[in-house]
């Protein structure tokens, strides 16, 4: 895997923030004129004698008197009363609430008031909210701005004490608190009447905690977050957020001025889990945690579940319920006929922010599906969407899981690119980066003020060739995220198989570390066991879940059974990591390195293209000819190939063909498909000009696209070319010692043993009467793809009438063909 560009200084991370760290200004909705005092206006003690007065009466005067201006809220606007109709029968006039005189006070207790205003309370509803006392019920509120506070329900109405520092209290002469209570909060020149937070019930069921605690809850995306619901008759959101170090977590956000005072959060037990339902907030909000850390610091942080966030370089999180109505559903029904190993599997890798620069989620939906269904691939395969916050790594720095960047769009819009795929029968597959994440400190790194989801062990934490930190897989609460991740993408989204990056970075110990930078397992080993065990539980999960599903490795390495079920145990003593599919670097490796050589040296790395077939059985392989082969000074793959510009062409096509011909599934990534001879660069994506009719070579590149196009329609349409990939039966040389001629030919056989015959020629010469030894049982082949005719810019060498075998022996069989091969090109045949 090609190391990914750094982020730039400015993403590095920062020191600790401050006590009370603020958002950034494009996060924060300017708070109404004269609601909020400046802090030069707070320390020339600009409040009011009475507020100063009740104040003093107070320990903690001198930190808090006059430290808040109340925020102003929009006013109600009173509804004109309708003049009744006589003619009608009128309900009766609404009861207008009595008026009910507290009978004591009853304030919050000191060590709460300080725990609560300094953010460290783990269960603001035992103190806040309306609790049964000696003589009523007790109703405590915090609301730092507000200048007076009534409890308002159907049958009663009472105003509360202010008891100084936002807090506001009283008993009322009531048996128990009204269901439906709410409170009517008078600011410095607005008023507003809401639900109290603090009389709600936790909204996360003691089953979720339980399987939160236990780290199995496959759908934890329903669990935490923000969400958007009606609870106890009142509608709202509900925020979660799993950080167990904090000694005290508040939302804030739009809706209370990035102010968390008073929105404490309450510690759900055990789990680690904080939450609040706060009553009126809806989707669209933005959001973050303020955690208090172990220390009493404080930092600012996204979700790490949100679902939306903003804009990069803005990062706070949204809230967001999805409206999307899915149409994909005959797709969804098809798609587990047959598994991936088995069926026709040819992917077109795109980068969405750079295929067309500039389009969103929406306007892709209009282009893209056209075009790939174009061109026969029956898959794209897009580059990492979740949410991250420098474009310069491609998304491979994630920092919101389970969210889709919000540069191309909405989370729906995401979903209607997928359902338009769908509709178009091409499958969506996606990168997915489970290996590490970004150090940006509002995000997941010691998000709690502890090492969590990083391993609390430096040498653990730190991956060595990013600058960024690898997850604990050894930790149930990280797995459980991550599992759950790779589950929500294939159920929320409809993805149709995750590609899952950088896996040898998680299986060694020592991946790029230096001897004395890593700790041997417990067996003395280099396997990172608890990735070993991640891996297993979420591909096992992901393929229970989500049938037709596929999960991709790319793993660079000779580890054994990455596509071997779980279950079935290797001679290393280790079971199968449960992959569908692997990426083959060495094939990638071995045959670039072979058509980059001059022809006339090519006979002397010949069993670089022969040698993969030494292990093409030993996973169910994925030829990829990736964004990672044409960028940081490795060129393009046309550019990458000797000679002058026709023999760059006509290898090019060549290659592919010998590609599509190999036994495994094909990858290539956009611009290669019309050889692009510039590497591909996120600024601009493919060079499409080179397409224009206008453009004098346009041709070249256009004949590149309608063979890339051919070769996926024959491809799907001859099963010998995928129907028996992963069985050695559908496959035999004819030809793999032909050094000296640069040709390799071999047949492909599918399950009824039908075979067609493939023959690369990487010689820049035409050989005639070449013979080939075939099946006997055939009476004539006929050419069905030849990279070298001219409508694909070739010299038009061809076969075109069948070849009939002669009873020659040749290649150990009992007859032969004799044909012709063009120059730097691939035949494919079959029996007429």
């Amino acid at each position: 895997m090609t190391p990914r560009p750094r982020k730039p200084s400015a993403e590095a991370p920062a020191p600790p923030p401050p006590r009370a760290p603020e958002p950034d200004p494009a996060e924060q909705r300017p708070a109404p004129k004269g609601t909020r005092k400046t802090p030069a206006q707070k320390a020339r003690g600009t409040a009011k004698a009475a507020d100063a007065a009740k104040a003093a009466k107070s320990p903690r005067a001198s930190r808090k008197a006059a430290a808040k201006t109340p925020p102003k809220a929009t006013p109600k606007t009173p509804k004109t009363p309708k003049t009744p109709n006589p003619s009608k029968t009128q309900p009766p006039p609404a009861k207008t609430p009595s008026p009910v005189t507290a009978v004591a006070a009853s304030p919050v207790p000191e060590e709460d008031q300080a725990r609560l205003l300094e953010g460290t309370h783990h269960d603001p509803h035992g103190v806040l909210g309306a609790h049964p006392v000696p003589g009523g019920t007790a109703f405590r509120v915090l609301r730092p701005y507000a200048k007076a506070v009534s409890v308002v329900a159907k049958d009663v109405r009472a105003e509360l004490r202010d008891d100084g520092d936002g807090f506001f209290s009283a008993v009322l002469p009531l048996p128990a608190a009204p269901d439906d209570y709410r409170l009517h909060i008078t600011y410095e020149d607005a008023e507003l009447e809401i639900h109290d937070a603090y009389r709600f019930l936790p909204s996360l069921g003691d089953f979720d905690l339980h399987l939160i605690g236990e780290g199995r809850h496959e759908e934890l995306w329903k669990a935490l977050g923000a969400h958007p619901m009606t609870h106890q008759g009142a509608t709202g959101t509900r925020f979660t957020v799993w950080a167990p170090n904090a000694r005290g977590v508040r939302v804030v956000g739009s809706f209370n001025f990035w102010d968390g005072t008073g929105s404490p959060m309450r510690s759900l037990g055990g789990t680690g889990v904080w939450e609040l339902f706060v009553p009126s907030v809806g989707e669209g909000e933005l959001y973050k945690f303020e955690i208090t850390r172990p220390d009493g610091t404080k930092t600012m942080r996204a979700d790490p579940l949100a679902r939306h966030t903003q804009a990069p370089p803005a990062n706070s999180s949204v809230v967001h319920e999805s409206h999307h109505e899915w149409h994909d559903a005959q797709w969804l029904a098809r798609r587990a006929e047959r598994p991936a190993h088995e069926a026709p599997f040819s992917v077109y890798e795109v980068h969405l922010a750079s295929w067309r620069p500039g389009l969103t989620y929406r306007q892709l939906a209009e282009q893209l599906p056209a075009y790939v269904s174009d061109l026969g691939f029956t898959h794209v395969e897009l580059m990492p969407v979740a949410e991250h916050p420098f474009g310069g790594s491609w998304g491979y720095q994630v920092t919101g899981f389970y969210a889709p960047t919000a540069r191309l769009g909405t989370p729906d819009d995401f979903k209607y690119l997928v359902d338009a795929l769908h509709r178009a029968g091409i499958g969506v597959l996606m990168d997915w980066v489970p290996a590490h994440f970004p150090r940006d400190d509002w995000a997941l790194a010691e998000f709690d003020g502890r090492p969590l989801y990083e391993h609390e062990d430096p040498l653990r934490a730190a991956h060595p060739d990013w600058g960024t930190l690898e997850f604990d897989y050894g930790r149930k609460e990280v797995r459980n995220f991550l599992v759950a991740n790779a589950c929500y993408w294939c159920e929320e989204y409809h993805i149709d198989g995750l590609r899952v990056d950088a896996v040898a970075s998680m299986l060694y110990l020592d991946y790029s570390r230096e001897h004395g930078q890593w700790t041997p397992n417990v067996h003395g080993g280099r396997e990172n066991l608890d990735a070993v065990a991640f891996l297993q539980e979420m591909n096992a999960t992901v393929y229970r879940r989500a049938p037709g599903v596929v999960t991709i490795a790319e793993e660079s390495t000779a580890w054994d059974g990455v596509t071997r079920a779980t279950h079935h145990q290797g001679p290393g003593g280790f079971g199968g990591l449960g992959f569908g599919l692997k990426w083959n670097m060495g094939w990638m490796h071995d045959s670039l390195g072979y058509v980059s050589k001059e022809p006339v040296h090519r006979k002397h790395h010949h069993n670089e293209m022969t040698f993969s077939m030494v292990y093409a059985y030993s996973e169910n392989y994925v030829l990829p000819i990736s964004h990672d082969e044409v960028v940081h000074g490795k060129r393009s793959l046309v550019s990458k190939l000797p000679g002058d510009w026709w023999q760059q062409r006509a290898t090019h096509r060549a290659y592919l063909g010998f590609m599509w011909a190999h036994p495994g599934k094909q990858l290539l990534f956009m611009g290669q498909e019309f050889a692009q001879g510039a590497e591909w660069s996120e600024a601009h994506g493919p060079d499409w000009w080179l397409l224009d009719p206008a453009y004098g070579a346009e041709p070249d590149h256009r004949g590149v696209r309608d063979l890339v196009r051919d070769l996926n329609s024959v491809y799907r349409g001859e099963a010998a070319l995928w129907q028996r990939d992963t069985d050695p039966g559908g496959f035999a040389w004819v030809e793999g010692d032909a050094a000296e001629d640069n040709v390799f030919a071999f047949l492909r056989y599918d399950a009824q043993g039908a075979p067609l015959l493939a023959v690369s020629h990487f010689s820049p010469v035409v050989r005639h009467a070449y013979r080939l030894g075939v099946p006997d049982e055939f009476a004539a082949w006929q050419e069905v793809l030849n990279t070298d005719e001219a409508r694909y810019g070739g010299s038009d060498v061809t076969n075109p009438d069948p070849l009939k075998p002669e009873p020659v022996g040749s290649h150990g069989r009992p007859a032969s063909l004799r044909l012709t091969l063009p120059p730097l090109a691939t035949v494919w045949l079959r029996p007429v």
